[in-house]
């Protein structure tokens, strides 16, 4: 597996952007029955939000060579917590690593207290965002589970929350795959 950098999104990496996020939504289309708005589409807020950036988004692009490999959309940085809004490695990186040290590079450039959700149902993310919980804080994080806002009828999603260090991050460069993830 080639080398994998995690770079702040451009506004040139757009459309790129649109074709992996449809991507994650049809990946999670698994875990809460959605399917695809009329036109093969899914919901765009979040990438939208992330997209127009703002002191309060963060967009990362995934990149391995020069084909993406997938992103990171981070929402919350001018609240008192960061939050893991998206995180998508594509099928073809996974198993190597690279979410693992992509989401340990993503949250080291946002020290301070953290939250990430994901779905129980979802066993790979549950098993993985313990693990990173745990890489980054120790023991020092908590689990809840939380209603869904505005979607009575899903079971209520599982946030993480941890606090990552200031100083001790990993700094920007090429994410190598290891047996890890």
């Amino acid at each position: 597996m080639p080398h994998v950098t995690v770079r702040p999104a451009s506004p040139a990496d757009r459309q790129v952007l649109e074709r992996l996020w449809l991507m994650f939504r049809h990946d999670m289309s698994e875990f809460g029955g959605t399917l695809p708005d009329p036109d093969g589409t899914y919901r765009t807020e979040r990438l939208q939000a992330a997209l127009a950036g703002g002191p309060d988004w963060a967009a990362y692009l995934l990149v391995s060579g020069e084909r993406p490999a997938g992103l990171a959309f981070v929402r919350g940085l001018s609240g008192p917590k960061a939050v893991l809004n998206s995180f998508f490695v594509v099928r073809g990186a996974r198993r190597d690593g690279v979410g693992m040290r992509a989401v340990k590079e993503v949250v080291a450039r946002h020290p301070g207290p953290w939250e990430i959700a994901f779905q129980d149902a979802n066993t790979g993310a549950v098993r993985f965002w313990r693990r990173i919980a745990t890489e980054i804080a120790g023991d020092a994080w908590t689990e809840e589970h939380r209603p869904v806002p505005g979607r009575p009828e899903v079971p209520p999603d599982t946030w993480i929350s941890f606090e990552a260090p200031a100083g001790t991050g990993i700094p920007a460069r090429p994410v190598a795959g290891t047996a890890q993830d």
